[in-house]
């Protein structure tokens, strides 16, 4: 079963963590919400664009109220050049990874470790919170169409984690995986990924994809440990405060 490609990867992205609004304006499609996200926040360029078509997109994402923020995917390496030149710096670059799900949903979680909850408990809101994921977030999956679902995590009788599921075409992936400072180093990230797949099995889906930026160690090394294979890349280009 050969993998998703990179371009399908940014589409699932797009269908499963969507933006309050997006428009096109000449090249470009941008991006509008006030959540924060940077994915339901950025301009992309849809086609051949030069350096005389970045006002376009900056005037509409200024008019809006938000910085002006591109994300840079692959084949896009003129714009990068052309916006490293205007002072734009390198934000969060960041892996795509991909896996056939029946290589991820081979063993279930333990008992009582992992529950399908939507929608999502306060619990769970407490859990995010606690990690920088606030009602913005929240309201990117409320928004997302279905199939979806949020996973609960478990441990010692307490809410210790949770993560959003979302499918587009025959992809699910997976978004704001969340584990409780005191509860980390304790195998529920996996548990809940093991748990997304099964999720996702039964859903319809083929494969479990997912985004996690390059700095995060501990997230690349667990999801490279399932069998998970790194697909793509993107980053984003911002001006400096």
């Amino acid at each position: 079963m050969s993998l998703p490609t990179v371009q399908k990867l940014y589409a699932v992205v797009d269908g499963t963590w969507p933006p309050a609004a997006k428009q096109t304006h000449g090249p470009w499609t941008v991006r509008l919400d006030n959540s924060g996200s940077s994915r339901v926040s950025a301009a992309t360029a849809e086609g051949r664009v030069t350096d005389a078509d970045i006002p376009q997109a900056e005037a509409v994402m200024h008019q809006a109220g938000q910085t002006p923020l591109f994300m840079i995917r692959e084949g896009d390496d003129r714009l990068d050049r052309d916006l490293a030149a205007r002072g734009y710096v390198i934000k969060d670059p960041v892996n795509l990874y991909a896996v056939p799900i029946a290589k991820v949903a081979t063993e279930r979680p333990p008992p009582v470790t992992s529950f399908e909850i939507w929608p999502p408990l306060a619990a769970q809101a407490e859990v995010w919170a606690a990690g920088g994921i606030g009602p913005g977030r929240l309201a990117v999956m409320e928004r997302a169409p279905d199939p979806k679902t949020t996973l609960m995590g478990r441990l010692n009788d307490r809410p210790a984690g949770t993560v959003f599921v979302g499918i587009a075409a025959d992809c699910a992936m997976i978004h704001a995986l969340e584990i409780s400072k005191d509860h980390r180093r304790q195998g529920l990230a996996q548990h809940l990924t093991r748990a997304a797949a099964f999720w996702a099995q039964d859903n319809g889906a083929d494969y479990l994809t997912l985004v996690t930026t390059q700095a995060n160690d501990a997230a690349n090394a667990l999801y490279s440990s399932l069998g998970m294979t790194l697909v793509g890349q993107y980053h984003y280009r911002t001006l400096p405060e």
